[in-house]
C-alpha cells in the first residue's frame, strides 16, 4: 500500500484545552526544554522518566527554571486534565484532596502523581502557540501562506483567527513548522550532538513516536477508523516510509520527519471542517429578523467520541435551551452571541465563550476547561474542572471548580460567586465528568499575567447581592438542590431575606385590608414588580421563556 493512502493530522484537543491562552514563561523555550529532556532521561531512576513525578517537576521548575510553585503546579495540572482517566479516578482524587487538612498533606498527595514525561515535554513546547512574536505582529503570520489562510471558513465571514486555540490551521502550521524541534525534544540524549541537535543518522525511539501520538493521529484512506500515530508508523507495510527498523526497533530521524511532513493534512474533525461540512442545527428559534444570522454547526454525526465539536455563533435576543446527545462530551465554542440566555445542560468536554455581550450562560459540567475571552457583561453559571478568563469586562462567574480560576490578561471588574443553581440531571452529569463538590476553589483565583499581579481586578460577590438561580425547565433526574450547598454567609443572607418576606406577609395580613384595598394594593405591588422587571432586564428573560409554536420542542435534538 503506498504512503499516499495514509493521512495524518494534528489533534485539536491538546491545543483547545492544553495551550494556556497566555504567553508562556520564557524558560519554556526550546533551549531549556532540550536541557530538561536530557536531564530527565539521565535521571530515569529518580522519578523523572518514563513517568515524571510532581516532586521531580517541582524541583526542575522551581529550582532550575525559577518558576513560582503555583505556576509549576498549574502546568502539571492542566496536562493531567488531558490524560485519559476514568471519572471514578478523578472523583477519587477529589476525595483524597478534600480530606487533606493542611498544605503539607496536599503536597504529600501531589507527590504521588506522575505524568508521561515525553508527552509532558511536548505539552510544554506547544505553549509557544500563544507566544507573542514581535516579527509576527509586525508582518502578519509567517505560515500558513495567504492561500492556506483564505481557506479558513468562518462563521462571521471576517477573520476570526485571533483565537489560535480553536484554529486548526494554526495547529497544523505550528506542528509543521516546528516538527524538527518536536522530534529533537524526544530524542535519547546520546542521539544528540553536544549542542543538543540531531544528526542525519540520529535514531528516534519507539517511545518517542508513541509520545508524538499526543499531538498527531491519522487514518488509512478509505478506512473510517482513526489510529494514534505510532500504530500507523509501526504498521508493517509502512516501515520503509516511516523509517522503522525491526532490528534496532528505532526510526530514522530523517525518514520519519520526511514521512510525517508528506502525510500531514488538515484535521477532518477540526473547526474548519465542522464549519464547512458540519451539520447545521436549527436550535435557535426562527424569530423573524433576529436569527437570520444565527449559525450552529456540529460534527457529531461524523466525528469519533473524543473529537466532537459544536460551534454556535451570532445567537441574538434568544433563549436557547438544550440537553442533547449532540452536546455530550463535545468541545463547544460560543461566539458573538448577544442579549441571549443559553442553557446547555449536558456533560461537556470544554467550552470557549468569545466576544459575547449582555448574556447569561448556564452550562452542564465542563470536564476540562471553560475559557472566556473578550466578553462584556456576561454571567456564566457552571461546574467546571478549570475556568480561565482573558480580556473580559464586568463579567460574573457563579462556579464550582476543583482548581483555582485563572485570571489571564486584560480583565476588568471580574466578580466570582458561588455556584447557585441545579437541574434534575446535574449530579449524574457531574459523576460522568468526574467532578465532585469538594474541593471548591471558586473564591481563590490566581492572577496569571505578567502585566500585573494586581488582585483588585476581581471581587467576591457580596452576600447582600446574592440570589439563587432557578433553571426553568422540566427534566427527568434526581438532583433537587444545589450540589454541595451554599457557603454559610450566602445561605445566611438568603435566610434573612426569607425572614423579611415572612414579616412583610404577616404585616399585610395583620393590616386587615378591605377587599377593595387589597385589590388596590395588589395592583400597586404588580406595577412595582413590572417596573423592576423592565429596569433589570429580567422582563426579556421571562418573555423569551414562552415556548415557540407547537411542534418545536427545545429540549430534544
Amino acid at each position: 500500500m503506498d504512503q499516499s493512502s495514509v493521512l495524518l493530522w494534528v489533534k485539536a484537543e491538546p491545543f483547545i484545552v492544553g495551550a494556556l491562552q497566555v504567553p508562556p514563561p520564557s524558560k519554556f523555550s526550546l533551549h531549556y526544554l532540550r536541557k530538561i529532556s536530557t536531564y530527565v532521561q539521565i535521571r530515569a531512576t529518580e522519578g523523572a522518566y518514563p513517568r515524571l513525578y510532581w516532586s521531580t517537576w517541582r524541583h526542575i521548575a522551581c529550582g532550575k527554571l525559577q518558576l513560582a510553585k503555583d505556576l509549576a503546579w498549574l502546568y502539571f495540572e492542566i496536562f493531567d486534565s488531558l490524560s485519559v482517566k476514568t471519572p471514578e479516578e478523578r472523583l477519587e482524587w477529589s476525595e483524597v484532596l478534600s480530606n487533606c487538612l493542611s498544605e503539607e498533606e496536599v503536597e504529600k498527595q501531589r507527590n504521588q502523581l506522575s505524568v508521561d514525561t515525553l508527552q509532558f515535554l511536548l505539552f510544554l513546547y506547544i505553549q509557544q502557540l500563544n507566544k507573542v512574536s514581535l516579527r509576527t505582529s509586525l508582518i502578519g503570520e509567517e505560515w500558513p501562506s495567504p492561500r492556506s489562510r483564505s481557506q479558513s471558513p468562518d462563521l462571521t465571514e471576517k477573520s476570526n483567527c485571533h483565537n489560535k486555540n480553536w484554529n486548526d490551521y494554526s495547529h497544523q502550521a505550528f506542528v509543521y513548522d516546528h516538527l524538527s524541534d518536536l522530534l529533537e525534544l524526544l530524542l535519547d540524549p546520546e542521539q544528540l550532538t553536544a549542542s543538543f541537535h540531531s544528526t542525519h543518522s540520529s535514531l528516534v525511539s519507539r517511545e518517542a513516536v508513541v509520545a508524538l501520538s499526543f499531538l498527531i493521529e491519522g487514518t488509512i484512506s478509505r478506512v473510517r477508523k482513526v489510529y494514534p500515530l505510532h500504530e500507523l508508523a509501526l504498521w508493517q507495510p509502512l516501515h520503509a516510509d516511516s523509517g522503522f527498523s525491526k532490528i534496532s526497533k528505532t526510526f530514522s530521524f530523517y525518514k520519519l520527519e520526511t514521512w510525517l511532513r508528506s502525510c500531514l493534512t488538515g484535521n477532518p474533525f477540526g473547526t474548519s471542517a465542522c464549519l464547512k461540512s458540519g451539520k447545521k442545527l436549527a436550535w435557535a428559534h426562527q424569530v423573524e429578523g433576529t436569527t437570520k444570522r444565527a449559525k450552529i454547526a456540529c460534527n457529531t454525526h461524523v466525528a469519533p467520541r473524543m473529537h466532537r465539536l459544536v460551534v454556535m455563533s451570532q445567537v441574538y435576543k434568544q433563549t436557547l435551551a438544550k440537553s442533547s446527545d449532540t452536546l455530550v462530551g463535545a468541545h463547544v465554542k460560543i461566539h458573538r452571541c448577544n442579549e441571549s440566555f443559553i442553557y446547555l445542560l449536558s456533560p461537556l468536554r470544554s467550552v470557549t465563550i468569545e466576544k459575547c455581550r449582555n448574556s447569561i450562560f448556564v452550562l452542564g459540567p465542563v470536564g476540562t476547561t471553560l475559557h472566556l475571552h473578550s466578553c462584556d457583561n456576561v454571567k456564566v453559571i457552571a461546574v467546571c474542572r478549570r475556568l480561565s478568563i482573558s480580556s473580559t469586562t464586568a463579567c460574573i462567574f457563579h462556579i464550582l471548580t476543583p482548581t483555582r480560576p485563572l485570571i489571564l490578561s486584560g480583565n476588568q471588574t471580574v466578580t466570582f460567586a458561588p455556584f447557585h443553581t441545579h437541574y434534575p440531571m446535574l449530579e449524574d452529569h457531574m459523576a460522568r465528568t468526574g467532578l465532585a463538590t469538594v474541593p471548591n476553589y471558586w473564591d481563590n483565583p490566581m492572577v496569571v499575567c505578567r502585566e500585573n499581579s494586581d488582585t483588585s481586578v476581581f471581587r467576591l460577590l457580596p452576600p447582600c447581592e446574592f440570589y439563587v438561580f432557578i433553571i426553568p425547565f422540566e427534566m427527568e433526574g434526581d438532583t433537587t438542590e444545589i450540589p454541595g450547598g451554599l457557603p454559610s454567609v450566602y445561605q445566611k443572607a438568603l435566610g434573612q431575606r426569607e425572614q423579611k418576606i415572612q414579616i412583610w406577609q404577616k404585616t399585610v395580613k395583620e393590616a386587615h385590608l378591605t377587599k377593595d384595598q387589597r385589590k388596590q394594593f395588589q395592583v400597586l405591588v404588580e406595577n412595582k414588580f413590572y417596573e423592576w422587571l423592565i429596569n433589570t432586564g429580567h422582563r426579556q428573560q421571562l418573555d423569551s421563556l414562552v415556548p415557540p409554536a407547537a411542534g418545536s420542542k427545545q429540549a430534544a435534538g
